[in-house]
């Protein structure tokens, strides 16, 4: 009857209380076959070595009126090759095949030498940055996952995560080019699949240069430093407690003190799962194509909507039993002899063959059937491979899980139930952002 182990934990009672709304996630590599099994060790980077050590370097092209003198550049270009560290502004770049993400720390320790000296490009940049929640129709900058005080290379500041559709990545390009960027910078590190797609375009459009990074490494290294610095005084790492009971449900805080081994499994586009057994040493154990970037292109063909929100919205609304065939529908109860609950799903959208059941459903119970089947398809996957690893700690990250409180619910509960309490979901709030930090770093050569 094709009942998976993760069934549907949740949908017991039809309809939930949640209501969500959240935008696509970052791509993970493809399904099982699109990327190679790696070695158990940490990849070298794609980026060249003399690129990234331009960077660190404050290495940079200098064009008439960039500055605002002789002196400064000489003061800023000594300064900065003493400290090792390049020259402002510093951003992490990951492009996803569905959102771009994009770091960036805002020094909050300029002194008034350095505020005159600063060139007007630089000025421009920061102020509209740090000025703005959005950015055209688009761009939004996620002001609630600010980091405070933070301290990178030396230097105090604020650091701002920044996101926006992929398909606006030419907008950005320009918008680069206009403000001048490449007089300040000759590097841009960048990760993710469309770091390579968008490498000409960077070059020819906007005059710079890609420092292409592994996006697995970048993933590592930014969830690593994330957790470490945590949250402004709160703890980055959550899980959940009593997830399947809408009115007992708490969001509770979780220390990774001690992370490994954990499996992390990084929901985008698609989805990808690896197996780390510390910062240096990891492996992707595998992935699937069923992944954020499913979920909503089912829902656009299904529904007819036409955001990420607007899908998730539609889901919180919906019952998937009309959609789904259960075990009871099935055995008109448990099946008992192998421990399967009636209310576990026997069949995702097994209800859709008849006309009748077809013509009942409304557009946000299917919404919600496809929600559903996502999730408890990457859970039932992640799970084995967490028993196949002997990993009891299983890490969920990706923009997918933006505020999607239905799925991590779904996860959390779904985990913990089939393995009889061996399993534990967590979750960190910003979880599609990790990439970009990790790029972020790589600029500045933090280890």
């Amino acid at each position: 009857m094709g009942t998976g182990r993760l069934g549907a934990p949740m949908e017991r009672h039809g309809r939930a209380a949640d209501a969500s709304a959240s935008s696509a996630g970052e791509p993970a590599p493809g399904g099982p076959e699109g990327r190679r099994r790696e070695p158990l060790r940490r990849r070298a980077s794609s980026a060249s070595a003399p690129a990234v050590e331009a960077a660190a370097e404050g290495v940079r092209r200098v064009r008439p009126g960039s500055y605002s003198g002789p002196a400064s550049v000489s003061r800023q270009r000594v300064e900065s090759l003493r400290k090792k560290r390049p020259l402002f502004p510093w951003f992490g770049l990951d492009i996803g095949g569905t959102l771009v993400k994009l770091v960036y720390f805002e020094p909050k320790d300029i002194t008034a030498e350095e505020e005159e000296e600063e060139v007007e490009s630089l000025k421009s940049i920061r102020k509209y940055l740090t000025s703005n929640v959005a950015y055209g129709s688009t761009g939004i900058r996620d002001v609630h996952l600010e980091l405070k005080d933070l301290t990178l290379c030396g230097r105090k500041g604020n650091l701002h995560f920044i996101r926006f559709p992929t398909h606006d990545m030419p907008a950005f390009i320009q918008m680069g080019r206009d403000k001048n960027f490449s007089s300040l910078h000759t590097v841009f590190c960048a990760t993710g699949g469309g770091a390579y797609k968008f490498e000409q375009d960077f070059l020819t459009i906007g005059d710079l240069q890609l420092c292409k990074l592994d996006e697995l490494d970048c993933l590592i290294k930014g969830i690593l430093y994330i957790d470490s610095v945590g949250f402004n005084g709160r703890s980055q790492c959550y899980y959940f407690e009593n997830p399947a009971d809408a009115e007992k449900c708490q969001k509770l805080p979780f220390d990774l003190k001690n992370p490994y081994p954990l499996l992390l499994v990084n929901i985008g586009s698609g989805v990808s799962i690896l197996a780390v057994y510390s910062k240096d040493n990891y492996k992707r154990v595998t992935g699937t194509s069923l992944g954020g970037g499913t979920f909503f292109g089912l829902c656009c063909l299904l529904t007819g909507c036409t955001t990420f929100e607007e899908a998730l919205e539609m889901a919180s609304r919906g019952d998937s039993t009309k959609v789904d065939k259960l075990v009871r529908d099935i055995y008109g109860g448990d099946y008992e002899r192998f421990g399967l609950p009636g209310w576990a799903v026997a069949s995702s959208f097994g209800n859709m063959m008849s006309k009748e059941k077809r013509e009942a459903v409304t557009k946000e119970d299917l919404a919600r059937a496809t929600l559903i089947t996502i999730t408890n398809n990457i859970g039932s996957i992640a799970r084995m491979c967490a028993l196949n690893e002997n990993i009891n700690q299983v890490v969920f990250v990706g923009n997918f899980l933006r505020i999607n409180t239905i799925a991590m619910r779904l996860l959390a509960y779904a985990l913990d139930y089939w393995s009889k309490g061996q399993l534990k979901a967590l979750f960190s709030e910003h979880e599609g952002y990790f990439g970009a930090v990790g790029a972020l770093l790589e600029l500045l050569k933090i280890p």
